[in-house]
Formats: structure tokens, C-alpha cells, sequence
């Protein structure tokens, strides 16, 4: 008997699913391109684009980092990075200044401006994860969302 290589792992901790044809990356694939389109639609009326809104996510986070950083955190190309935060310096949302301990590199910062837009995008993005989680048992939340962090960490590992 040969193994599909399409089918989806089956085991006691992957609970099967209603659709049981469709492969856990497959799903996972779907439910990002969903999320990315509707958080694109809602931060537009903000002026954010989806972009700008991780990068002020992940400056909050770290409180000071490199282009390089911000881009590898932001999952996004050192290139686009660069006009994301070239964008988001004009409108006053970061600051730059010198690292202190190497001269190259320049430190971006939230200002209280971008702490404000920040705070408004999360608002707008709450919405959509409250959305996306009805009907859905908080514990189970917790459990799926512990689940995909450990999902990543195998990635990334």
C-alpha cells in the first residue's frame, strides 16, 4: 500500500478535520492570505499599509532595531524594509539615530505618533481576530494559537 503524498499526516494530535482532503499547509496557507487581505483592508482607511503595521508591531516589541532586524522580523526584504521605514520617517511614525556602538548601522524607533497609528491598527485588527475566533472556546484558542508558535519554532529551528 503507497502512502498519497497529498493526503494530510493523520496522527492522535492532528485532529481531523471536516475536510479532511485538504493538507494542514494548505489550510494554514488559506487562513494567511485571508488574514492578509482583510488586514489590508481594514489599516488602508488608516493610511497603514500591512507592511508598516508589522514593522510598528515589531518596533514596539523590540524598542529599537536595525533595518536588518525590522525586515527579518517583519518577513519582508531588507530592500522593502528601507522604503517602508523611508515612508513611515516622513510621516513622523519613527525616528533614526546613530547605534552608538557601530557606526554603520542606524537604530529606528517608534515616536509617539507612531505609537498612536499603532494603537489605532490594533483596534482594526482586533476585530478581525475576534471575528475569526467566534465560536471558538477560548482555551481551544490558546491551545491552536500555542500550537502554531510551536509550529514556527520547528520552522525556523
Amino acid at each position: 500500500m503507497s502512502k498519497n503524498p497529498n493526503s494530510p499526516v493523520k496522527s492522535a494530535a492532528a485532529p481531523r478535520s471536516r475536510r479532511s482532503g485538504l493538507r494542514l499547509t494548505y489550510v494554514i496557507g488559506s487562513l494567511d492570505r485571508a488574514l492578509r487581505r482583510r488586514m489590508s483592508d481594514v489599516l488602508a482607511p488608516l493610511g497603514l499599509t500591512l507592511a508598516q503595521f508589522t514593522a510598528l508591531s515589531v518596533l514596539e516589541t523590540r524598542g529599537q532595531a536595525s533595518n536588518a532586524q525590522l525586515a527579518e522580523r517583519s518577513f519582508i526584504t531588507p530592500q522593502s524594509a528601507n522604503e517602508v521605514m523611508n515612508a513611515m520617517a516622513s510621516r513622523g511614525w519613527v525616528s533614526r539615530e546613530p547605534d552608538p556602538m557601530h557606526g554603520r548601522i542606524v537604530l529606528l524607533q517608534l515616536t509617539e505618533q507612531g505609537r498612536a497609528v499603532l494603537r489605532k491598527g490594533e483596534q482594526a485588527v482586533l476585530a478581525i481576530e475576534r471575528q475569526m475566533t467566534e465560536g471558538v472556546d477560548a482555551d481551544a484558542a490558546a491551545a491552536l494559537q500555542e500550537q502554531l508558535e510551536t509550529f514556527v519554532r520547528n520552522l525556523r529551528g
